[in-house]
């Protein structure tokens, strides 16, 4: 049922004055005039989260151009556009959001396009004293500045098409190149005159002064046609093991960067835009401290003195060595075709072993097979390319199928010379290094302990409360916004019933199938898949199965069925 404005303006002042709980029986639909409000979920004091509601407008007011909106990627770049123009002008109102989305360009919850019309789902802090309720005020809120916010962001006429426009037509033409690097045997993608450096250490937003635009080797130099009609070129990054060297802050760190982001779409003058890299790439580094529970880090640790078997691994505090080996071999069979690693954020012990120590410490007394000696067999045994920035060492030359140097931002290919500098001795281990990729199968009953009583939750981007433990995910460095960590908590939630489900039909479920079922169902329904209510689903926004498998195995409590 539909109640006019007039209605909720008497019901909000007939509030004033009263306890803050009151305010629940607002929870309905209404008509603004300009557009429907619906409010699903009602806050229940003013230190809660913030109410849910949902700005209506019919598709005739919106009228949207099809063309942008007959195809999954011209959705993603139309509501993220909307979203855009609807948090501009949010943000001029108290206590109402709709999330602030940051230099990529993501699938969210918060525009939707739906056979009502076309939905803002927006957070609202209703107005209070204390634990009074502030009714008059929230009258003016709901009945009169939530009504404009919708004519100024979500009817046609104050929609700016060409600006809409141009937003699609980018964002399809950089995941149509997305689509092609795969085919064309490329990992990554840098076009020429991409400005890669950010403006500060805790800004993502591009450097303004003094930046050098990207330009590509010859020697790497290629070039796509892509959907509008552009062609853009720049320096493809080849399968294989790829080094990037140079002194310290000429920006080889910056190039890796640049492509551990490039997963994402990139936003217009972001300067990243045609930073592209492979949907299934990950970053990998160490992280002292973290749970790894029964993965398999044998081919680069075993035969410990405490004879913990490698093969099954399992710590609550691992050691950067440890950690690093268990992120890699994760993300493997997690299903990442290349990996992204920097020297700066790795464990030394794990990455390198130099002559003077091999012989200091013969092979037979160290447990640690370096990644030096493995990264060869990775790609040979698994197709798993790695990018990997250098600084300290030449180690890695005598592996590498290609060598960057980076001098004050600028790229050369010194593939020739790295050669020349390399160990012709090495050698390449005799035999099978590593298996098949390998599943895990999580017990259904660690995925929903006794003592969990509410819905994980986000808190922030590098925190899920799950339970009584806390998820810390601020080493995943591909997770980029704290919307996706909120649907990476409501993923694991949603993992846990999909897996005590199967235990009662069919017995334990591995991850990786629990993790690919659930993405099925987002591709079939969409994000609202990962929310149990109905109506407004909160601010979420796509994260990829390999952050998912991350947070999983960053579970504390997770335990293995033991095959």
């Amino acid at each position: 049922m539909t109640t006019d404005k007039d209605e909720l303006v008497r019901t909000l002042t007939s509030l004033d004055g009263r306890g803050y709980g009151s305010y629940k029986q607002l929870k309905g639909t209404y008509d603004l005039g300009p557009c429907r409000l619906l409010i699903d979920h009602v806050q229940t004091d003013p230190f809660a989260p913030p109410s849910l509601m949902r700005l209506v407008v019919d598709a005739e007011a919106a009228n949207l151009p099809q063309d942008l909106i007959d195809d999954c990627r011209g959705r993603v770049a139309v509501t993220d556009f909307l979203a855009r123009v609807v948090a501009k002008e949010a943000s001029s109102l108290h206590g109402v959001s709709i999330g602030t989305p940051q230099q990529e360009v993501l699938e969210r919850t918060s525009i939707a396009l739906t056979d009502q019309g076309l939905e803002a789902r927006i957070s609202v802090q209703l107005p209070a004293a204390g634990r009074r309720i502030k009714g008059r005020e929230a009258s003016r809120l709901l009945t009169e500045d939530l009504p404009r916010l919708a004519e100024r962001s979500l009817l046609h006429a104050s929609i700016d098409v060409d600006a809409l426009r141009a937003h699609a037509t980018l964002h399809r033409d950089q995941e149509a190149l997305r689509d092609q690097l795969a085919e064309r045997h490329l990992v990554a993608f840098v076009g020429d005159g991409a400005i890669l450096p950010r403006r500060s250490g805790d800004s993502d937003l591009p450097l303004t002064d003094g930046a050098v635009p990207f330009d590509s080797p010859e020697s790497l130099r290629v070039t796509f046609d892509l959907p509008s009609g552009r062609q853009v070129s720049g320096m493809g990054v080849p399968d294989g093991v790829t080094v990037i060297v140079g002194g310290g802050y000429h920006g080889k760190s910056t190039l890796l960067r640049a492509m551990e982001r490039g997963v994402y779409p990139h936003l217009e003058g972001d300067g990243r835009e045609w930073a592209i890299t492979r949907g299934d790439v990950g970053s990998v580094r160490a992280e002292d401290g973290r749970a790894v529970t029964g993965v398999d880090i044998s081919p680069f640790i075993s035969g410990l003195p405490s004879g913990t078997d490698t093969r099954s691994f399992t710590t609550t505090n691992a050691s950067g060595s440890t950690s690093q080996a268990a992120s890699l071999v994760e993300a493997v069979d997690a299903g990442a075709s290349a990996l992204l690693i920097d020297e700066d954020t790795s464990a030394t012990n794990f990455m390198i072993r130099d002559e003077r120590m091999r012989v200091l410490i013969p092979a037979d007394r160290e447990p640690i097979t370096p990644f030096v000696d493995r990264i060869r067999p990775l790609y040979k045994e698994r197709g798993v390319s790695t990018v990997l920035v250098a600084g300290g060492s030449g180690a890695f030359f005598d592996v590498a199928d290609h060598v960057i140097a980076l001098d004050e931002y600028v790229p050369r290919d010194v593939t020739d010379q790295a050669r020349a500098l390399a160990d012709e001795a090495s050698s390449e281990p005799s035999g099978a290094v590593f298996g098949p990729a390998r599943s895990r199968t999580p017990d259904p009953d660690s995925l929903r302990p006794a003592d969990k009583k509410k819905p994980a939750t986000a808190r922030g981007r590098d925190i899920i409360r799950f339970g009584r433990e806390q998820i810390e995910l601020a080493a995943v460095s591909q997770l980029v916004d704290s919307a996706q960590t909120e649907a990476v908590a409501k993923a694991l939630d949603r993992l846990a019933e999909l897996a005590a489900s199967s235990s009662a039909n069919q017995g334990a479920t591995q991850l990786d199938a629990a993790i690919r079922d659930l993405f099925a169902r987002i591709d079939a329904d969409g994000l609202e898949a990962l929310s149990p209510h109905r109506g407004h689903p909160g601010h979420l926004a796509r994260p990829r199965p390999l952050e998912v498998h991350a947070a999983v195995n960053r579970y504390r409590g997770l335990q293995v069925v033991r095959g």
